[in-house]
Order: structure tokens, then sequence, then C-alpha cells
């Protein structure tokens, strides 16, 4: 994520701020500039951008009545909810407080994810078929997953310590809501950019055949655990339950990926430079790695940064940043799920096969 900045006094702000903490202004995120903007209130009760005097009134998303979005939307819209919130189907019941706490933290994390896909110029429309446009249901006591466009989430997955007991009992390295967010996304975009975009067979090819039973597969990854090679053909262990996981792990690990570089690289502390034979010296250009970087610049970019992170949460007693490693068929996974979102958006350059991944 790029870094924002008080239109008025040029402070640096967070994609969550509602106020700048330097000059008082109310801030708020334009989701058509992609940017966060300084507001005045205006006589009517709504709002106006401080950078655009003579500009339209605009008024803060339905949500933020409950402390839950800083998104804008124009002062006439008609559903009143902002790009990100309209997805929402269904919301929990925010008379409870541990509901509203939940949802908020959910909303957050589903902020980050739909910037992303505003950043890859993803649709949200789903298929030629009727009936499946990206939509949330944030339930509690539910079954986190997707069906048909519809991302469920258990809001139980807000609570930190329930988080960590799932973590511990699946045994994975890594779980936070938005990496679940970002998981279900890739269920839905493998439904738009794969199946429906005629790509069934290069899919089959990387992933295996996502027609074999999905629930008898799934069912026999949480009894049996993973194979005991699945570190030298997946992302993660649960990638290897189905084709289906494995591409929504790898979805979601490129997500991570690309938003992680473009935050390193806005904060200017990405080190590509000494000790690694691969990336630019010191100082680089400045890209756009949602659109115009190839796959194999990422990667070069990649691994010099989860490097550096991981020792940086050593020396303070943490675990590693990014506790992953990634064998060369993930490799190839990724740079799929890198070459589908360029084809779906044409944006950047088509990604070549790395050169020792052959054979």
């Amino acid at each position: 994520m790029k870094t924002f900045a008080c239109t008025h006094c040029k402070n640096r702000v967070y994609f969550e701020s509602t106020t700048c903490v330097k000059c008082g202004h109310a801030l708020g995120f334009e989701p058509d500039a992609m940017m966060m903007v300084a507001l005045k209130p205006t006589a009517s009760g709504l709002h106006r951008r401080i950078d655009l005097p003579g500009g339209a009134e605009v008024k803060y998303c339905a949500n933020s009545a409950h402390g839950a979005c800083n998104w804008l939307c124009p002062k006439n819209d008609p559903t009143g909810f902002c790009r990100a919130c309209d997805l929402n189907r269904t919301i929990p019941d925010l008379s409870q407080p541990a509901n509203l706490k939940a949802w908020r933290d959910l909303e957050q994390a589903k902020k980050r994810l739909v910037y992303s896909l505003m950043r890859f110029e993803l649709p949200f429309s789903g298929t030629d078929r009727p009936g499946n446009p990206l939509a949330f249901d944030f339930l509690r006591h539910a079954s986190t997953g997707h069906l048909d466009g519809v991302i469920t989430i258990d809001v139980t997955e807000a609570d930190a310590v329930e988080r960590e007991r799932q973590r511990q009992l699946f045994g994975e390295p890594y779980r936070s809501l938005l990496g679940h967010l970002r998981h279900e996304s890739g269920h839905y975009y493998w439904m738009v950019l794969v199946e429906g975009a005629g790509k069934l067979e290069q899919f089959r090819a990387k992933f295996g055949d996502e027609r074999q039973d999905y629930q008898a597969a799934v069912n026999k990854h949480h009894s049996n655990g993973p194979p005991s090679d699945w570190q030298a053909k997946y992302v993660s262990a649960y990638a290897s339950a189905h084709p289906w996981e494995d591409w929504a792990e790898s979805w979601a690990h490129y997500l991570h990926m690309v938003d992680a570089l473009d935050t390193a690289e806005a904060a200017g502390m990405e080190p590509r430079s000494a000790g690694f034979s691969f990336g630019s010296i010191w100082p680089f250009k400045a890209s756009n790695v949602y659109r115009d970087v190839s796959f194999e610049a990422l990667m070069d970019r990649w691994i010099p940064l989860t490097v550096s992170m991981n020792s940086l949460s050593r020396s303070m007693g943490h675990d590693d940043f990014y506790p992953f490693v990634i064998p060369i068929p993930a490799i190839e996974k990724l740079a799929f799920v890198h070459q589908v979102v360029r084809d779906a958006t044409g944006h950047g350059v088509k990604s070549a096969q790395l050169a020792h991944a052959k054979g």
C-alpha cells in the first residue's frame, strides 16, 4: 500500500485515519482518487475536500456511524455506502459489543483487500452468469468459505485468542483476518478469472484437476494431514488439500507479496542493494507493482525484503515476519496467478517462465 499524507498539512497519515493529528482536519479515503483527503464541513452537513475548494460535496459512508469505515461517497449516492461497504450482504448484530468490535476489525481488513483489488483493477461483478457478484457475509458461528460469489467469514476469527487457538490446532505458521479474506477472494477470482476466462486447462496443468471430490479431499486433509513432501510442491500445507485450495493459497500469497512490496517501496525501506546478486542498486526507480512489474522482478525484490524483515523480527524477539520457503513448483503457480491477473486487466508485461524452473 502506498503512503498517504494529509492534503492540508502534508502530515503522514494512515489508511485507517479519520483525523489528522497535526492540523486536526477530518480525513476520509476517496476511492476514485485512491487517496486520503482532508475535509471541511459544509453548511449542508456534508463535507468538501480542502484540496478541491470548488469541488462537489461528499459524505462519509453510512458505516462511519459505527466507527467501521472512513471511506467517502458522493452526496447523492443512493445506497449511502462506499464502494467497499456496498459489497456487504450480511453483517452481525451490532447491538452486541463483541460483534461490533469484531466487525470493525473485519471491515478494516476487508478495506485493505478491496484497496488491492482496486489497484489491480479487478472486476467485482462476477462472470457472465447472473447472480454472482462479489459479496460478503459476516456471521457469528458460521463456516468460513466461498460459494457463488459470496464470501462468508465467521466473526469469531476477529478474536485474537480464538484465532491463535485455530492456528495452533491446524499447525499453521500464519493466520490473520486479512489472510482469510485474501484466501476466500481467491476462490471468487478462480470462478471469474480462471473458469470464466476459459483457462481451466492451463490451471489443471499447474494445480491439478479440480473436478476431484472437494469435500472428500478436504476431509482427508483434516483427518490425515498433508503429504510428507508437501513442502516440495506447495506454498502451504493446506494448499495440498485440493487444487482449489492450492489456487486460493497461492492467490492469497501473491496478494501478500504485492501489497508488502508496494508498502516497502512507498516507505523507502526496500533492501535491493548490498549482498544480493539480484535487484537494483539504491536508489532505484519507483514502480507500480500492481500493474507494471514482471513476476521475475517481483520475486527478485521479495526475497531480500523477507530476509531483512525476518532479521528485524528476530531482533525484536518475535517469530519470523515471513515464515515460508517457496519451492519451485509453488513459484510456478504464483507466476500463473500473476499472468492471470495481467491477462484480465491488460496491464504490464507478460511474465516469461523462470529459467531455473523449467522441466
